[in-house]
């Protein structure tokens, strides 16, 4: 099979030939058949954040495929299912995180693409456990960039807490924020999508955002107070001016939920505004299988659309020029 390696960060990644993984006790081989890329996968690949990976590593947490063969103690799932394999490709299941449903907090979790190889390849091993069932009918091409930036968006609401009389920001209109403006008008909520570029604007607004602003020409923080202020701003932007913008723009008692992980994010937080406003800050990272699941049931339902363009896994290392560049509309989708 091809791959696309690590192997040595901030250089390009090397397109090799391997040997097809094989699948040890509770864990499946998927044959892959899309990918989706991720600015997680960038920053693997670059070695920005302060835990790393370890190169030789193939990046990819966005990986759908069929099973084809099955490790030992495998009987859930069958050679010929269709799954997703996400970031949180394994978790303990014993920790108080994992028992009181938050097992993306799992301190002994196994990162898809960071921790081991990914889907960024013909072939990757799962384990069957943390392998999400694909509906029939849907696309393996849109099933990809719902793995992780559908759930993870989906998840950053449910934290942000919104209900049918709050105003959302949606702070980065791109492959997380096209989703996380659909999941805002899922739950009733009146949705303000910000972004600089004309494209991911018009995105916005074609998906149902009622508030479109660009933050080239306006202050999103006074626009979103002309309006009474956000009850919720998620932060999808990588970028640290757009979380303080977004903190500002909130109402008393609003949630700043934060998502996208600059290399060197940080955000100053004024306590005396904090304190008398109520408002709060808070980290949302991925979603747990459950999460997954219904997000996957949304999708075959008919209630959300993926935008999405396919490359083939040679293209890899100007796919990620391009997202760098900020000129790719949503999500690029691999398929090996």
């Amino acid at each position: 099979m091809k791959a696309a390696v690590v192997r040595e960060f901030g250089r390009p990644l090397v397109l090799e030939d391997r040997a097809d993984p094989e699948p040890g006790t509770g864990q499946v081989l998927v044959r892959v058949e899309a990918s989706g890329l991720c600015h997680t996968d960038i920053h693997a690949a670059h070695g920005d954040w302060p835990v790393k990976p370890h190169p030789p590593f193939v990046p990819g947490h966005e990986g759908v495929g069929v099973v084809e063969r099955l490790g030992a103690g495998v009987t859930h799932l069958d050679v010929g299912d269709r799954v997703a394999v996400p970031w949180l490709g394994w978790a303990c299941g014993r920790c108080a995180h994992c028992l009181s449903g938050w097992e993306t907090l799992c301190h002994a979790q196994k990162n898809t693409g960071y921790g081991v190889d990914g889907g960024w390849a013909g072939s990757m091993l799962a384990w069957a456990d943390f392998a999400a069932r694909v509906p029939d009918g849907v696309d393996p091409r849109e099933a990809a960039p719902l793995t992780c930036a559908g759930v993870t968006t989906y998840k950053a609401l449910k934290v942000a807490d919104i209900g049918p009389t709050d105003l959302v920001a949606i702070s980065g209109v791109g492959g997380l924020g096209h989703l996380a403006v659909q999941y805002a008008k899922i739950a009733g909520a009146t949705v303000a999508a910000i972004d600089i570029t004309d494209e991911k604007l018009a995105l916005a607004s074609d998906l149902g955002a009622d508030i479109v602003i660009d933050a080239r020409s306006d202050d999103p923080a006074k626009v979103l107070q002309s309006h009474g202020g956000a009850s919720a701003a998620i932060g999808l932007a990588v970028d640290n001016a757009s979380f303080a913008t977004a903190y500002a723009g909130l109402r008393r008692g609003g949630r700043l939920v934060l998502v996208a992980l600059p290399a060197a994010g940080s955000i100053e937080i004024p306590v005396f505004d904090t304190v008398l406003n109520g408002t709060s800050v808070i980290g949302s990272i991925v979603g747990t299988r459950a999460d997954l699941d219904e997000v996957f049931a949304l999708h075959a339902a008919g209630r959300t659309r993926v935008i999405y363009e396919t490359r083939p896994l040679a293209a890899v290392n100007d796919s990620i020029r391009e997202v760098l560049q900020g000129t790719v509309k949503a999500r690029i989708v691999f398929t090996p």
